[in-house]
């Protein structure tokens, strides 16, 4: 049921996007807090990142890289709020406690992302694979969660069809060229 504004009464403007919600909106901002699938794109080409860096320029025993991993998601994760929080916000007004637990909510998806790789790594020895086996397998599951994770903000933000297939095919390649450093740095 749509509701109407009385005759003469004026329909507050949208608010852009970068600034912070106002107080009356941020009990409405914290549904979509949780359906918030772009840190885990981002999260997901950290993740193979590392796992190109820590492949390439060293052998870490498979434990360091499954800590390396999380905590990288986790310091990021970190970076992502501070900077959410005191960026634009300080210079309007403090945080309150609920903003910062609202903020941390929506940026949580970085951290979500780097756990399907480090598991990849720790079932790599039962999978029969070796250090490199596991690192490719991690590699392979952190291009396809950036693949998916690309699909589900696509999909949240409305997109229609043919713009969940353009996100898709624009995170496989990034992830691809990912893979493709490996190689290259490998030689």
């Amino acid at each position: 049921m749509r509701r109407r504004t009385p005759a003469g009464a004026s329909r507050k403007p949208p608010r852009p996007a970068h600034t912070p919600p106002e107080p009356a909106d941020e009990a409405s901002a914290a549904p979509r807090a949780h359906a918030d699938h772009t840190g885990g794109v981002y999260g997901s080409m950290l993740a193979a990142s590392v796992i190109v860096g820590a492949g390439t320029f060293g052998s870490f025993p498979r434990l360091e890289l499954v800590l390396l991993l999380l905590l990288t998601g986790a310091v990021f994760w970190i970076a992502h709020v501070h900077a959410h929080l005191f960026g634009a916000r300080l210079a309007q007004r403090p945080p309150d406690l609920a903003v910062v637990r609202r903020v941390c909510r929506e940026e949580w998806t970085i951290v979500k992302a780097a756990v399907p790789p480090a598991v990849a790594v720790g079932v790599g020895p039962v999978l029969g694979l070796d250090v490199q086996g596991g690192q490719w397998l991690a590699l392979s599951v952190a291009v396809t969660g950036q693949v998916g994770w690309s699909v589900a903000a696509a999909r949240q933000a409305g997109a229609p069809g043919r713009l969940l297939v353009m996100s898709a095919l624009v995170n496989l390649v990034l992830g691809l060229v990912i893979l493709a450093s490996k190689l290259w740095l490998k030689r």
